[in-house]
């Protein structure tokens, strides 16, 4: 049977608009998977700690950058259009980490090899601040009222699946190369990847209509030449309660994509913790379009309380588990915290779009999720890590990072539960009395 139009545009606004956000993830699950490759390439000493500690250091660059990239390209959004930011986040993110794949070593150009790494680093910052808030405004601003969570949640799904992608990518390398191979070249292969991937996606992108939302707006010569201003200006309100959003909502996704397996390592098999970790984000991806489903039905605010109070009640637990020794344990903890990190992670997905007037929402919502998930969210794994590096046993050290999260998530879930407004039935057209405090009252 033949689509009719009406049902084979979201078909190809999915695609494309999915495609982007993959590459990003992906990309976040091969430099970690390859961090200490990537350690002795672009930093090498006589110090293996050193050089993984440097490499990582570089790692965290594009969180830095985050913001500067969500207000650049969130105001591209609201001023020129939310195709024209996504076209450029996928060329600015699957370039840089093309050319991060090409890059000689340090062996070959010395100092510039980590310089130049640097610098795309800062590129892929620039243009992943503004990707996540951009993919999720296109499919929301495409959806129908009552399917916007589960539509949402897509960017979510998406997200967890490119980090398996990308980890099962390095954990094959690895295991059909030699250490000398995988250092030479192998380490190369998974970031070159990201050149198909992002002339698919701009391509994709590029042949998309603006949002209906968006094209209101510009008939109705709304767009506004300020976005940026406009939104601290009249939306400030609306940007923290994203910020508690985001803060809450990153620090739990980065202990289950990234710290978990490094807690898990420590006197384990780093292997055998990256499939684990890999199974369990399957089971997360899985989740998030049952929790977008949910939220379309009782609502955003229930089930984003909800979720942050669970993560500060099971943080302990989860890690004990983690930290047992037993790699079933292990993956019990991680399902376990999936659950609520999978309603956390498509509310701040769906909730940023619906916070926000049409014609400030690119900016207020891009700018806010940077700064939650990238210096506050971002550090979390490296605070944690170091939380329980200074405890004297194992029990101590699961403990330390277990409390870092348990007490970011009571705090943000107990402000929210004042400050966080029902969303679901909100109008993404209609730009009067959207404010926070004119929604509560």
């Amino acid at each position: 049977m033949t689509s009719s139009p009406a049902s084979a545009v979201p078909r190809r606004v999915v695609a494309a608009t999915l495609i982007g956000n993959f590459t990003e993830w992906f990309d976040f699950a091969v430099y970690g998977a390859v961090a200490v490759t990537l350690g002795k390439v672009f930093f090498p000493s006589g110090d293996a700690v050193g050089s993984l500690l440097a490499s990582l250091a570089v790692f965290g660059v594009a969180y830095v950058f985050r913001p500067l990239g969500g207000a650049l390209l969130g105001s591209i959004g609201d001023r020129l259009g939310r195709r024209v930011a996504l076209s450029a986040a996928v060329l600015g993110i699957s370039g840089a980490t093309t050319l991060i794949g090409l890059l000689p070593s340090y062996a070959a150009i010395g100092f510039w090899a980590p310089a130049l790494l640097v610098l795309l680093r800062s590129v892929q910052g620039l243009s992943a601040g503004g990707e996540w808030t951009s993919a999720s405004a296109f499919l929301a601003e495409y959806a129908p009222a009552g399917r916007r969570g589960a539509r949402a949640a897509l960017i979510s799904a998406s997200a967890g699946l490119a980090i398996v992608v990308g980890v099962v990518a390095v954990l094959v390398l690895e295991t059909v190369l030699d250490p000398a191979s995988m250092q030479a070249w192998g380490w190369r292969l998974p970031f070159l990847a990201a050149a198909p991937l992002g002339l698919v996606g701009f391509y994709l992108r590029s042949k998309l209509d603006e949002t209906p939302v968006y094209r209101e707006l510009r008939e109705q010569d709304e767009v506004s030449a300020t976005p940026l201003r406009d939104a601290w200006r009249t939306e400030r309100p609306a940007m923290f309660v994203a910020f508690a959003c985001t803060s809450v909502t990153g620090v739990g996704f980065y202990y289950l994509a990234t710290y978990f397996a490094n807690a898990m390592s420590v006197g384990g098999d780093r292997h055998t913790a990256l499939v684990v970790t890999s199974v369990a984000m399957v089971f997360y991806s899985a989740l998030c379009p049952l929790a977008g489903w949910v939220s379309d039905r009782i609502g955003r605010r229930p089930v984003y309380i909800g979720a942050a109070l669970a993560h500060a009640v099971l943080a302990i637990p989860v890690l004990l588990l983690i930290g047992s020794g037993s790699a079933w344990l292990a993956l019990v903890g991680m399902v376990l915290f999936a659950i609520p990190q999978s309603g956390l992670n498509v509310m701040s997905s769906i909730v940023l779009v619906e916070l926000f007037p049409a014609r400030t929402r690119s900016s207020g919502a891009a700018v806010a999720f940077s700064l939650g998930v990238g210096p506050v969210a971002g550090t979390a794994p490296l605070v944690a890590a170091a939380l329980a590096s200074s405890a004297g046993s194992a029990v101590g050290s699961a403990v330390a990072s277990a409390l870092y999260l348990a007490v970011i998530a009571l705090v943000v879930g107990l402000v929210l539960v004042r400050v966080l407004p029902e969303t679901r039935n909100r109008s993404l057209t209609d730009d009067v009395e959207t404010s926070v405090v004119a929604a509560s009252r």
